[in-house]
């Protein structure tokens, strides 16, 4: 998942939200913020 992370975040959090088996808005959201994290 971190190879698609660098390459696109957008496919990321769609691929995540199935892989990782969302159960709710907050699970999706905290997957978005950790997308918004300024890289290091």
């Amino acid at each position: 998942m971190q190879e698609l992370y660098k390459l696109d975040q957008v496919a990321y959090i769609r691929f995540a939200s199935v892989y990782k088996s969302f159960q709710d808005v907050d699970d999706f959201r905290d997957a978005i913020k950790e997308v918004q994290k300024p890289s290091k």
